[in-house]
């Protein structure tokens, strides 16, 4: 007898990016200007959007991108420890 599949959680990962006031920090210069690249299902593309957002702006010291893994804030009980991103 097969044993019932566990439910595969839905998982977000969100590019932004922008010009940063300080690199040290992540104090956005101007939200007006945040650069949305996408959301993506799996981290494998959005680490592949993030580092072709980032080749495009090498020239500007202060522009940074960020994979955020918005499926962690979604979730109302927090991230699990088998989480898979």
């Amino acid at each position: 007898m097969s044993q019932p599949s566990k439910p595969s959680r839905q998982l977000l990962h969100l590019v932004i990016g922008g010009e940063l006031d300080d690199v040290t920090g992540v104090q956005f210069r101007d939200l007006d200007q945040v650069d949305f690249v996408g959301a993506f299902a799996s981290y494998a593309e959005a680490r592949a959007a993030w580092k072709g957002a980032a080749q495009r702006t090498v020239d500007n010291a202060h522009m940074r991108y960020f994979v955020i893994h918005a499926h962690r804030l979604l979730d109302a009980d927090g991230p699990k420890p088998d989480d898979e991103d």
